[in-house]
């Protein structure tokens, strides 16, 4: 809604254009003037001269005389059966309204099919009622409090009554005499003045409304502590006593009535009720009605509970009649849903006594007159809606239930293109394909039934969907058009006025809720993500609060729904706005009292930030980083302070293990990894937590493998001489020993891991082989080889063999590895146990990343791996192809035979291990063999292996460089998995070591923020030449915004300055080509009077 004075500015500009006297044209009224004295004399002769024009001054009972009021009525019906339908006759008066006066269109946001349908009930409750001074004056206010949010004008009321009594005179012609015209006149400026005393007298009430109901919905306790000398808004005081004066006797009498009775039901239930415990004194106005619900009776009455749930809404919007009434509307749907009998008048009953009792000091007559106000109000609303979403909700699902597939077909694919019809504008912001239109289409057909069947989810979903209609930058405009064009198609399928109706009434709602959530969310920070324009985003900035000014980047809320700007600006690829974005709220500002630092905000809004930027935008991972960082610019001693903000990259908002470890080790960035500030927390895990429970872990893994060495390798004879019955006992301890250690630890971990898997789902397939997802990992992969070999050995265990056949030593020892029942499974043993230590030693590796250059040396020979195994390829490759093809040569080595064979010949011949006189025997036996040997000795002597070291070298350059990076990833992906098995005990103590709640300091004596952890480095590790805390003077209200920096003014003028160049570049074209065309004759002319121009323009 536009602001007063721009209102009246325009209104007046209107009236400039359209009040001068012509054809059709609206006579200029100004406030207090009045209508011809033809008109006059006819309403004084009536007793109607005080209505003759529009008068705010009070708001006093009003009939229309029984003549003019059946003229009255007889002329409006006349009207609307000009028309096909009230609707029709609506829209017609208002398009006739917004020709003659455009800037009345900008008072209405809800769409033309809709404001027409509330105009024409509205006028036909006015004048259904106009001989009824009662009933009349009730019409009226309940319409007044609908206009609330409307700046009613005697000016506007003016022009919207010459307008509408032009339609009638056009329409009726002869029919409409002077005893109409005189009853319409004095309706309207009667309901105009009403709407302006209303206005301008119930603003008192709204704001003793919600004064006293934000105490009152914080509890008891913080109502204590109001202030007693907090003075009451402009007129208030005036209007309160006022209405103490007219109302005391009553309201008097009211209350005591009331609070007698409460007091009476309270003392009876607190004499009568012992309880077991001590009673819950209510302290919150929710639970301070329920209490009185069920003191007064009232406590089977569940469907209190609908209208409390959405109550706190309703009294802060009570302003803003729209929303009041779409928050009725809501509460109308969920009350349809009641089964028993509802009486509104109870639950005022409840929600008076429940006031007193939080408010017992300040609550006075005042409070008593406003607050039944607007329940009378909210009553009305409700009980209007009463019984019709049930019947409606039958209605349009029945039609929809039972339409045919051509008329849903019709109705989806025609609502787009007649929307086009009707809004062409709309065309440039949907584009989509057809078919996704259609079942956009087909969504919001059934997003209508959906809101009889469950609104409050609705709600939410509509609101989020309007949420996300901001990022799309869709104007509020298009809403109008759409409602209608869906109403209208409609019409041509059904002539069942309920379920048009009904369709017409929840299609408004739904538009309704979207142009809120569009309207309440479209702020300048995502205004200017939609341009993805730094300039436009600093602009934004510079209006908003200093202490509001990170939540304004990370939060925008309609209701239960928000989204975050900051999300937005990634997910719609305005990477511009999100890098200045991040650094803005990862930038220290400070003013004299307080820092504002923006990571809190951020972590807390976002805890899964690290997360989301590595999956979207790692781009902007480096920013993130930098900002958690604050270096000293002075030095002392060769050092400089450094606080690194880590505290959520550590913990979560419980307190428990943050992911970001993880997620970071996910990414598998090794650059991001070795950022400072990730170096930081990540060794800070790694050496107060994590190594102390991986060096525990490794040292029974080392005990295992000591055992199973000396088992396996140093004991056993292999000479052939018998083993002494010592060495077999000690062989046979130590074998159980690793057997029962380390398999049996081995099964356990692994059936846990796998049933963990497959409980959640983590299964992986591979070649229709079902995988569980922890297997991923190498360091698991190869415990569970190592679990298999060590059951194969365990099998085979010779020792075992020989106790299970009963079979001892030569010298009747019963332990003993050589009796024959053994002997048959030495060899697989053997291998087994051969594998079996070769993975102990490769799981013995993960030791080398407490030395990240002994890591980075082995993570390097790893990654050499691969080359060499491509080599291995090309060489057996080689080798098949030589030996086969040597095979088919008719001039066969004679003392060779066969492919397998010549196999054998090139491997040796390859690892030079081929004697040389046998390459001369070759060549004296047969020179066509002789010489594919020599080609295949040339290829791999020279090629292949010159080959092989050009690739290990250049891998090496190239994993050179991000080693250290590899290295502290894998020692993060330890950590991270080490650190879930650390004691709650262990890691509360942790935290507390770091004391990351207390202020650092940035320099001696200025203490800062707290979150973070404080270090020395050298000063020339990062040279820092200028403050990154942007310090401020002047105010330091938090409501203030910050000042305007320097550098965005220089921003400011470059722009300026690139503008005015292209403007002289500009012009400068246009007069070498008018000096080009001024050559000829017939040009000169031309060519003057286009420079005439051109000079005027500037």
């Amino acid at each position: 809604m536009l602001e007063e004075d721009n209102e009246q500015e325009v209104w007046e500009e209107d009236a400039g254009s359209d009040g001068e006297q012509g054809e059709g044209g609206l006579a200029v009224f100004s406030e207090g003037d009045v209508e011809p004295d033809s008109n006059e004399v006819s309403l004084a002769s009536l007793g109607l001269e005080k209505y003759a024009a529009v008068d705010d001054s009070s708001f006093d009972d009003f009939e229309l005389p029984e003549i003019i009021a059946t003229d009255v009525q007889e002329a409006w019906n006349a009207f609307c059966g000009e028309f096909e339908s009230r609707e029709a006759a609506g829209e017609m008066f208002f398009t006739s309204l917004f020709d003659a006066a455009p800037s009345l269109q900008l008072l209405f946001k809800s769409p033309k099919a809709v404001v027409a349908m509330r105009f024409m009930i509205g006028i036909s409750s006015i004048i259904a009622c106009c001989s009824q001074k009662v009933q009349l004056k009730k019409e009226i206010e309940a319409q007044g409090f609908r206009h609330l949010e409307i700046d009613v004008t005697s000016v506007r009321v003016d022009f919207f009554r010459e307008a509408f009594l032009e339609l009638l005179e056009e329409m009726l012609g002869a029919r409409f005499n002077s005893n109409c015209r005189a009853g319409f006149q004095t309706l309207i400026n009667y309901a105009g003045g009403a709407f302006i005393y209303i206005r301008r007298e119930y603003a008192g009430r709204i704001s003793l409304i919600l004064r006293s109901w934000n105490f009152a919905s914080k509890g008891s306790s913080d109502a204590e502590v109001m202030v007693a000398d907090e003075e009451p808004e402009e007129g208030a005081e005036e209007e309160g006593d006022k209405e103490k004066e007219t109302n005391a006797n009553e309201v008097k009498q009211d209350t005591n009535v009331k609070t007698t009775k409460a007091s009476n039901q309270s003392g009876a239930r607190s004499s009568g009720e012992p309880g077991d415990g001590q009673m819950k004194v209510p302290t919150t106005f929710n639970e301070m009605v329920l209490f009185n619900a069920s003191v007064m009776g009232f406590g089977a009455n569940t469907w209190m509970n609908i209208i409390l749930a959405q109550f706190d809404d309703m009294v802060r919007n009570v302003a803003n009649s729209s929303r009041l009434q779409e928050e009725c509307d809501v509460v109308s749907l969920v009350l349809a849903k009641y089964r028993g009998t509802i009486n509104l008048p109870d639950f005022k009953a409840v929600t008076l006594a429940s006031l007193r009792s939080l408010l017992p000091e300040e609550w006075d007559s005042s409070h008593e007159i406003a607050w039944g106000w607007l329940w009378e109000n909210i009553e009305g609303l409700l009980s209007a809606m009463l019984g019709k979403p049930r019947q409606q909700e039958h209605a349009l699902g029945n039609f929809f239930r039972y339409m045919e597939d051509k008329d849903s077909q019709h109705l989806t694919q025609r609502l787009f293109p007649v929307f086009f019809e009707l809004a062409p504008a709309g065309q440039d912001f949907f584009q989509q394909s057809t078919t996704r239109m259609h079942f956009i289409s087909g969504r919001i057909i059934a997003m209508t039934v959906d809101m009889y069947g469950t609104p409050r989810k609705m709600v939410e979903e509509i609101s989020g969907i309007g949420l996300r209609h901001v990022g799309y930058a869709i104007p509020v405009e298009m809403f109008p058009p759409f409602v209608s064009a869906a109403v209208g198609l409609l019409q041509e399928l059904t002539t069942n006025e309920l379920a048009i109706e009904a369709f017409r009434w929840s299609l408004a709602l739904i538009a309704k809720i979207l142009v809120r959530a569009i309207t309440e969310g479209s702020t300048l920070v995502m205004k200017a993500i939609n341009t993805n324009q730094k300039m436009m985003l600093d602009k934004a900035m510079e209006v908003i609060s200093r202490g509001h000014r990170a939540s304004e980047l990370l939060s925008i809320t309609v209701g239960t729904q928000s989204i975050s700007p900051f999300y937005w600006a990634i997910d719609s690829g305005a990477t511009v706005c999100a890098v200045a974005m991040l650094e803005d709220l990862l930038t220290i500002r400070a003013d004299r009292d307080v820092y504002y630092y923006g990571y809190d905000t951020l972590f807390t809004r976002h805890p899964e930030a690290v997360q989301r930027l590595c999956a979207t935008a790692p781009t902007l991972m480096p920013t993130l980083l930098d900002g958690l960082v604050w270096r000293s610019r002075q030095t002392r001693e060769g050092f400089r302070r450094v606080n690194y903000y880590v505290k959520h990259l550590i913990q979560d908002l419980d307190g428990n293990l943050s992911m970001n470890l993880e997620w970071l080790v996910s990414h598998g960035d090794p650059k991001i990894i070795r950022h400072p500030t990730v170096v930081m927390f990540a060794d800070l895990l790694w050496y107060k937590l994590a190594s102390y429970k991986f060096v525990l872990s490794k040292l029974y893994f080392l005990l295992m493998l000591v055992i199973f060495i000396t088992s396996q390798a140093i004991i056993p004879n292999h000479t052939g001489e018998q083993q002494t019955r010592e060495e077999l006992t000690v062989m046979f301890a130590l074998r159980i020993l690793n057997y029962l250690g380390m398999m049996c630890k081995l099964i356990f971990s692994t059936v846990r891991k796998v049933c963990s898997d497959c409980a959640n789902g983590n299964i992986d397939k591979s070649l229709c082989i079902p995988i569980p997802a922890y297997l991923r990992s190498t360091q698991e992969a190869a415990n569970f080889i190592l679990m298999w070999l060590l059951i194969v050995s365990c099998a085979q265990e010779p020792f075992f063999l020989c106790l299970i056949f009963g079979e001892t030593g030569p010298d009747g020892f019963p332990l003993t590895m050589t009796c024959p029942g053994a002997e048959e499974f030495m060899a697989s043993y053997s291998i087994a146990t051969f594998l079996a230590m070769m993975i102990y030693w490769a799981l013995l590796l993960d030791l080398a990343i407490f030395s990240m250059r002994i890591s980075a040396y082995v993570l390097v020979c790893g990654r050499m791996l691969g080359e060499v195994a491509l080599f291995v390829c090309a060489l057996l490759s080689l080798i098949v192809a030589f030996a086969t093809s040597i095979s088919a040569l008719y001039f066969e080595y004679p003392s060779v035979e066969g492919a397998h064979v010549w196999i054998d010949v090139l491997l040796q011949a390859a690892l030079e291990m081929f004697p040389q006189e046998n390459y001369l025997e070759i060549a004296a036996s047969s020179v066509v063999v002789f010489v594919p040997v020599v080609v295949f000795v040339f290829v791999v002597s020279i090629l292949l292996m010159n080959l092989l070291i050009a690739q290990l070298t250049q891998s090496y350059h190239d994993a050179f460089s991000n080693m250290q990076g590899y290295a502290r990833l894998n020692r993060a992906a330890i950590t991270a998995s080490t650190l879930h098995s650390v004691s709650r005990k262990r890691w509360s103590a942790f935290l507390n070591g770091l004391a990351m709640d207390t202020p650092l300091e940035f320099n001696e004596g200025d203490v800062g923020l707290a979150g973070g952890i404080q270090v020395l480095e050298p000063a020339s590790a990062h040279p820092v030449f200028e403050d990154t805390i942007k310090r401020y003077g002047g105010s330091t209200d938090p409501q203030a915004p910050w000042p305007r920096e320097v550098v965005e003014e220089a921003d400011d003028r470059l722009a300026k300055l690139e503008k005015t160049l292209s403007k002289i570049v500009k012009s400068q074209g246009k007069k070498r080509g008018r000096g080009a065309g001024a050559s000829s004759m017939g040009g000169s002319s031309a060519a003057s009077s286009s420079m005439a121009m051109d000079d005027d323009d500037d």
